[in-house]
């Protein structure tokens, strides 16, 4: 177990880079609409048909981004893992996601497209190779220090949604809300907890995959993601009590029930499935300090992965 001594904050837990960077996403957010207007041009046009990669975090916004844009009726919307990119379909444009710029993935990726084919990527490192390889939109304001992702990923997805004609004031406003509980309260019924089932559906259910990936990297807790409707087919088999369910966003029928059989703790609020996600990083931040853990250079990861080729 890694030790660490750093300041703390008015809520006793470590003020970590994780900390500061999770509590500028409201602000950044807000940002994120002039940041949209400004770039309309090269991003997804209303009835093009679009693929969007990425890897990790990237990967689970980019679920976000195809889910929103498809179902707001702009045009299919593929979302691929940069390694599996299709280069032979007949896409209109690529979407790139990559926050350091240097993924060898993602810079395959974006060298296996055909020239011809507009592609825009979203970094927030400057002077990387990925910025040169297609129509740029570089966020360096919302870089990080943390390997853990958190204001880089949701605030692209901001972009989207803003670009998408969404109205993210409210989401803004519940974030600041969540920024200014205490954690020890508001997540004492997860705080704890031996393991976290994270759900959701439509683009809700790409959050909880990245809630459940933040846990893993920031503290490696024990955590599973699934579309709400295929709990039941299965995965309801690891609830009991000790363990939680977290539901992101509008609840299936009958699914809060479901949940309450098996004795889980059931952790569900009726707020933006992006402002959840920020109590989601609270947690991480938490959790990681109970266990003496530094949150910002999770076992075994490092900031980008560059593969020797």
């Amino acid at each position: 177990m890694i030790l660490f001594n750093v300041p703390t904050s008015a809520h006793s837990t470590p003020v970590t880079h994780l900390a500061t960077e999770v509590a500028t996403q409201p602000d950044d957010w807000a940002r994120a609409e002039t940041i949209a207007a400004e770039h309309r041009a090269i991003l997804p046009q209303p009835g093009e048909r679009v693929a969007v990669i990425g890897c990790g975090t990237s990967l689970f916004m980019s679920r976000a981004i195809a889910a929103l844009r498809e179902g707001a009726g702009y045009g299919l919307t593929d979302a691929w893992p940069a390694s599996e990119v299709r280069t032979g379909r007949d896409y209109d444009r690529y979407l790139v996601i990559c926050r350091s710029g240097t993924t060898t993935e993602v810079v395959n990726a974006m060298r296996e497209i055909p020239a011809h084919i507009p592609r825009t990527v979203i970094c927030s490192s400057p002077g990387t190779p990925v910025l040169e390889l297609g129509d740029a939109i570089l966020i360096d304001e919302v870089d990080e220090k943390s390997v853990v992702q958190t204001r880089f990923a949701t605030t692209t997805l901001a972009i989207l949604r803003w670009h998408l004609g969404e109205d993210l004031a409210p989401a803004i406003a519940q974030a600041r809300a969540v920024l200014a509980e205490d954690p020890a309260v508001a997540l004492a019924g997860v705080r704890r907890a031996e393991q976290i089932s994270f759900v959701g559906m439509g683009f809700a259910a790409a959050l909880a995959e990245e809630a459940g990936l933040k846990l893993r990297e920031s503290c490696q807790s024990w955590t599973e993601a699934y579309p709400q409707t295929e709990y039941r087919h299965g995965p309801i088999s690891i609830s009991t009590p000790g363990r939680a369910v977290w539901a992101f966003g509008p609840l299936v029928p009958h699914f809060a029930a479901d949940v309450a059989v098996t004795g889980a703790h059931f952790e569900h609020r009726d707020i933006d499935p992006m402002a959840d996600l920020v109590r989601v990083h609270q947690l991480c931040i938490l959790r990681a300090a109970d266990q003496g853990l530094d949150p910002d250079r999770p076992r075994n990861l490092n900031r980008s992965v560059v593969l020797d080729q």
